[in-house]
């Protein structure tokens, strides 16, 4: 089995959009021995998943032999990355460090210990602004950060003064990782090229040094969605707040146009596996192979192989209309009711007219049967309950 160099590796899973152009950048990736951060702010006490492919790409430059330093920002979660239309909510120190410690923990899970997380706040809490407007403003023209397209795109609208500092704040986090940690790389994604670059200018005018840089592109759904928010909801990567199986559920309903993509970009599967995995996936599309070696794949790697088989048999018995302790179950109060009222209590639809359209349409199930008489009582008895594709929990009796 051929094996892919770290930079062949990257192109090949499609995960560079912009990177910095210096002549050994290549090498030094194909040798393995760079620190380089990702970075995020603790807007939440848990990641999602639209996080989870920079972090599996820093997991995969760490399988090349790189150290990864993973850091939350205490201190720029308190002012808020420039959103592309407006500022963002400010939220209290309080709630910031508790997201802070959520994150940590959740990251060292991920990356089984072998990871050091740092927090920015520790090494900018100290520091005065004369200090800061000295040591670090005088560095960086305005003009140049004029030129960034994040700030470009906000000054129609109106930017802050805090919002318009934060990639010097950014800037810094990379200069102080450089000069205590060795850090010569920042990987993250497609947004943060702007802030990328400002750190590596920093590091060039203050130390005379050089420091590299790459981004990753935004990962979209086949409807050109932010990938696990096409219904509205983020999808978490803490289990408590969204199950294994609803995780599973979602991959696997994963378009064909998009599954290889995703394979990937969210596994660690082979060049030479993937090509094999799609050739018997063309070959008979219909038993979505690849969307099935994409779920399991993901949920083991997220949450462990145990949860990834169980939520696997979970959705095989979803499937074929069996009750399953796994699904999502809501209880209700009564033992029998007419469908709509029961698609309306259990919240799979908003409205009894809602409801009726559903059902006229050939789109809910019970125990994997279809319902298509809007008068039908139902019993309720570990009831399986399914509207469309993807939406399908247990019915319980309180």
């Amino acid at each position: 089995m051929e094996k892919l160099s770290c930079y062949d590796d990257l192109i090949y899973r499609g995960l560079i959009k912009d990177m910095t152009n210096n002549e050994d950048f290549k090498e030094k990736l194909n040798k393995g021995g760079m620190t380089f951060y990702w970075g995020t702010d603790p807007t939440a006490d848990s990641l999602h998943i639209g996080h989870y492919s920079s972090l599996l790409t820093a997991k995969r430059l760490m399988k090349y032999g790189h150290k990864p330093i993973l850091l939350v920002g205490g201190a720029t979660g308190l002012i808020g990355d420039p959103r592309p239309t407006a500022e963002r909510e400010i939220i209290s120190k309080e709630t910031v460090m508790h997201n802070l410690e959520g994150i940590k923990k959740q990251v060292l899970d991920i990356f089984d210990g072998q990871v050091e997380v740092v927090n920015n706040y520790d090494w900018t809490k100290d520091i005065t602004l004369l200090d800061f407007l000295r040591d670090i403003g005088k560095y960086i023209n305005v003009n140049y950060m004029l030129g960034k397209d994040i700030i470009k795109r906000r000054l129609e609208t109106g930017i802050t003064f805090a919002e318009f500092t934060y990639t010097l704040l950014q800037g810094y986090d990379f200069l102080h990782l450089y000069e205590t940690k060795g850090c010569t790389m920042q990987v993250e994604g497609s947004d943060q090229w702007g802030n990328i670059t400002t750190g590596i200018e920093l590091i060039n005018k203050k130390l005379g040094k050089n420091a590299y840089g790459f981004t990753m592109p935004l990962i979209l759904d086949a409807n050109g969605n932010k990938f696990g928010k096409s219904e509205g909801n983020a999808l978490w990567l803490n289990k408590e707040y969204t199950s294994s199986y609803k995780l599973y559920q979602y991959l696997i309903n994963s378009a064909d146009t998009k599954v290889e993509e995703y394979l990937k970009v969210f596994t660690f599967l082979s060049k030479e596996e993937i090509e094999d995995i799609m050739r018997r996936h063309n070959e008979k599309p219909e038993e979505r192979l690849a969307q099935k070696t994409l779920a399991f794949e993901f949920i083991k790697d997220l949450h462990g192989e145990e949860e990834a088989v169980k939520a696997r048999q979970t959705s095989i018995d979803v499937f074929s209309g069996k009750a399953n302790d796994d699904m999502p179950t809501v209880k209700v109060d009564n033992n029998e009711y007419n469908i709509l009222d029961l698609l309306v209590v259990t919240g799979l639809a908003p409205s009894k007219s809602e409801a009726r359209r559903n059902v006229e349409q050939g789109g809910v199930k019970i125990n994997n049967e279809q319902v298509l008489d809007t008068t039908k009582v139902i019993a309720i008895n570990d009831t399986i309950l399914q509207k469309g594709k993807k939406n399908i929990i247990k019915v319980v009796v309180k």
